[in-house]
């Protein structure tokens, strides 16, 4: 096994969905659900920031959200209105380009790390920070199909 194969190993190793998010409009945390369905080149079905572009899925490790936790916050995935909430995998870490798979037939690469916080975020007000602009990560769709929580992600593919 190569230092890369070792290092995309490491870095999927128990990586799984603890939760699928969505909302029907901006500007909302979103609500979990049990199973959603992932469009090639737009993003979660249904989700009001499915549109396209670069931004299709969002992604939040829970260690993250464990983070702010820790910090006094009263927050559980979605609350950072990320589309999947991650367990096992520092999403963080991971650079534009890399390829996941996620369940059976998903595939999605990531294609940028974190953003800015909107205006009057309720998280940075209450908390004094918010972890989605350094921690939270975007991804374009790829290969489409339903993801759920409890599916397994793979790191397949790291860029360099």
């Amino acid at each position: 096994m190569n230092n890369k194969t070792q290092q995309t190993s490491k870095l999927s190793n128990q990586a799984q969905i603890v939760a699928v998010s969505v909302s029907d409009r901006k500007g909302v945390v979103k609500h979990n659900v049990d199973r959603a369905r992932l469009l090639v080149d737009h993003g979660l079905e249904g989700d009001a920031h499915a549109e396209g572009g670069i931004r299709q899925v969002s992604l939040l490790a829970r260690e993250s959200i464990d983070k702010m936790r820790a910090a006094g916050a009263n927050v559980n995935p979605g609350d950072f209105a990320e589309n999947l909430t991650t367990a096992g995998l520092d999403v963080c870490s991971l650079p534009v380009g890399t390829r996941l798979k996620v369940g059976a037939e998903v595939e999605l690469e990531i294609t940028q790390i974190g953003k800015a916080c909107h205006k009057g975020c309720a998280i940075r007000e209450l908390v004094g920070d918010c972890v989605m602009p350094r921690e939270g990560v975007f991804a374009r769709v790829l290969k489409e199909g339903v993801v759920s929580p409890g599916d397994a992600i793979d790191v397949f593919h790291v860029p360099g």
